[in-house]
């Protein structure tokens, strides 16, 4: 039996966003590139420009490094699944966005909460926009990427939870507390094990409170894997503009 779907999801920490935004990041020149360009079986859906999302952009961009990563994890999935990856680099005002909405749907629910309990609810699925240097959001950085399986058909796998649902389920390791999961929540559990081993197998590390989100070379990923730096800080499209103003 193949070992990325029998091995159980181990329960990991949250992280610890103070620890994560000390950690140094080495710098990389490595460019954006569109995942469009890949080869299947990885496919892109990107989903907030699909939903319209204000400043989303109709493409899944990441570093290099990590679009050669993904290519591996795919091409690693036995006959008849494929890769869907559904965000990449993420301009700010959509991370910016994704964080309003998320806290003011939390507020709205929990009225009561105080600011740090807030703040801590809504960082469970959606990082503080930050642009900084030395601590962007993950997704600013072209490390972070969000994925899913599919079937031959381009259908989307039963995960459990649909992707960007808040709630505790979504939690990677969730479905392996079940004592006695039914049919359809142990074949959501195995898709989580096929897709995050074989995602950990390429390199890649799991922020625990998303079975969707992985990283690599950014600083979650130094944090998870116990490497001393990052490798990417933050990134932004090459323009027309931006080149010629390099040049001249």
């Amino acid at each position: 039996m193949n070992r990325s779907l029998s091995s159980p999801i181990a329960l990991q920490a949250e992280p610890d966003w103070s620890v994560v935004s000390r950690i140094p990041i080495a710098g990389s020149d490595e460019p954006l590139v569109p995942l469009s360009l890949a080869p299947s079986p990885l496919r892109i859906f990107p989903i907030y420009a699909k939903q319209d999302v204000p400043g989303a952009i109709n493409e899944c961009y990441v570093r290099e490094g990590v679009y050669r990563r993904l290519i591996a994890v795919a091409r690693s999935l036995p006959a008849g699944l494929g890769l869907v990856v559904l965000d990449g680099w993420r301009p700010w005002r959509v991370q910016q966005y994704l964080f309003d909405t998320l806290q003011e749907a939390i507020r709205s629910r929990h009225p009561t909460l105080d600011d740090e309990a807030l703040l801590a609810r809504t960082r469970e699925f959606v990082s503080v926009p930050s642009r900084e240097a030395s601590a962007p959001s993950p997704h600013l950085t072209g490390g972070a990427v969000d994925v899913t399986l599919c079937d031959a058909d381009g259908l989307a796998l039963d995960m459990g939870t649909l992707f960007d649902e808040a709630v505790p389920a979504s939690h990677t390791a969730a479905l392996e507390a079940l004592e006695r999961p039914d049919a359809r929540e142990q074949q959501a559990r195995d898709n989580r094990r096929r897709l995050y081993g074989a995602m950990q197998e390429q390199g890649f590390t799991n922020l625990p409170s998303e079975w969707w989100h992985f990283d690599a070379g950014d600083q979650l990923w130094a944090h998870y894997s116990g490497q001393p730096q990052a490798l990417y800080g933050p990134a932004e499209l090459e323009t027309i503009e931006s080149r010629w103003q390099r040049q001249w």
